[in-house]
């Protein structure tokens, strides 16, 4: 057990309690601001950040930094080894901002060619694809 895990306290349970209702979800510290005080519990934002890295290290959640103008996401793994294992690519779209997250096992298959055959490794915590999402496709004019 990591040695900044070993102290329980009340927010860092609030927080576990949380994160256990959307795991694997991605979310922000503001997310999770939000959704707390909706219940009527106030926890810091540093408190949460804090928190949030201690389990990063502990491997309990997984941290993406998408661009240094979107906050960083994170994804609650508990207990779940596969989840652990499993690769996530995100997609940006450029109009909106939506952050689009992909489990593709093609994307696995470039990620794996690019380190066969260009001894090139992919890390696709920090892997987006920038474009426009289905959504502001539609919302565009077919003139434009």
């Amino acid at each position: 057990m990591n040695e900044r895990s070993k102290y329980k306290t009340k927010q860092r349970e609030i927080l576990v309690d949380y994160l256990q209702t959307v795991t694997g979800r991605h979310i922000t510290v503001s997310d999770i601001c939000e959704s707390l005080k909706e219940q009527g519990l106030t926890i810091g934002q540093s408190t949460v950040y804090r928190q949030l890295e201690c389990m990063v290290d502990e491997g309990l959640v997984n941290k993406y930094i998408i661009d240094g103008n979107s906050p960083a996401c994170f994804e609650f793994l508990g207990d779940h080894q596969e989840a652990e294992q499993e690769i996530c690519f995100h997609c940006k779209c450029e109009k909106c901002g939506r952050l689009i997250h992909l489990h593709c096992e093609e994307l696995k298959m470039i990620q794996g060619h690019l380190l066969d055959h260009h001894r090139f490794t992919l890390n696709p915590l920090r892997t987006v694809f920038y474009g426009i999402c289905e959504n502001c496709r539609n919302e565009t004019p077919e003139n434009e």
